[in-house]
């Protein structure tokens, strides 16, 4: 299925191995994972169902991928963004922002990411050190890709009502816990943070928060219903999380998926989501 002819997918990966490790690449369940993925075998799956710009989004907090992302962009078409790391409780950080805009692909840095979902303190956005890195960010004219555990949702909603100069972007859906028909407290999480204007959602990650042995795309249509409601099409936006989706579906399937869970709006809602919105909040 072609999703849209012109449609962007904000949220894919790519590494290898020769040149680092990805140590969260651990156990049987991501064993097929652990072998080089390139923008060479991403884009004729992003071509074939309609995709023709991607985001590409940091992997590990490691200040060296950042640069080394920027060139791929640089060096292939398919990638119009990167969303990339740095040490946001560095104080030096807005110097790093700006060297690495300075840098060759430079002009593709759109946004910063942290792999927050790690931090043991569930108010880790809230530190002192880490709001001032938000500025910066957010001075720098860059967003804040959130990738977050539901029980860290609330700290997301305080730092983007703390900083509404920066946009906020959420990955996955705040990753709800789909293999267990949970709802809460996941559900009062998005609302509360979809209730300020400085937040997007990114209708990705699904697939591997749902059960693997045995998902069907109605699992997964109570979290989208919720969150196309809560932040409405104008912020929400397609993202496809290969390789990591190809544990239970392929990239085809993933925007098969999506665009049936938003088959019911109109032409005009689903080219928000599935590139208007995209275009706009990462100034593609």
């Amino acid at each position: 299925m072609t999703v849209r002819t012109g449609a962007v997918d904000t949220h894919h990966h790519v590494w290898d191995l020769s040149v680092r490790d990805q140590d969260w690449i651990t156990g049987p369940e991501l064993a097929p994972l652990r072998r080089n993925f390139t923008v060479e075998d991403l884009e004729p799956e992003a071509r074939a169902v309609g995709v023709t710009r991607t985001v590409l989004v940091q992997t590990v907090t490691v200040a060296e991928e950042t640069p080394e992302f920027l060139a791929l962009a640089e060096a292939h078409d398919l990638i119009a963004g990167v969303v990339g790391w740095t040490d946001l409780t560095s104080p030096d950080v807005a110097d790093e922002l700006a060297r690495l805009k300075e840098l060759p692909g430079g002009r593709y840095l759109k946004g910063i990411r942290h792999q927050v979902q790690g931090e043991p303190d569930p108010e880790w956005l809230l530190r002192e050190d880490v709001r001032r890195g938000l500025a910066a960010v957010a001075e720098a004219g860059l967003v804040y890709d959130l990738v977050v555990l539901p029980t860290q949702l609330p700290a997301c909603a305080r730092a983007a009502e703390l900083h509404p100069e920066l946009t906020f972007v959420l990955d996955h859906l705040g990753k709800p816990p789909i293999a267990a028909g949970g709802f809460e407290p996941w559900v009062t999480g998005i609302r509360a943070l979809a209730a300020l204007p400085n937040t997007v959602c990114k209708l990705s990650g699904m697939v591997t928060e749902a059960d693997p042995k045995g998902w069907k795309v109605g699992d997964l249509t109570r979290y989208s219903d919720t969150v196309l409601e809560a932040f409405g099409p104008g912020r929400l936006m397609f993202g496809s999380d290969w390789p990591v989706c190809t544990l239970v579906a392929s990239y085809a399937e993933v925007a098969d998926i999506a665009g049936r869970l938003t088959g019911k709006l109109g032409e005009s809602e689903q080219g928000e989501i599935f590139a208007d919105t995209a275009t706009r909040v990462y100034g593609l």
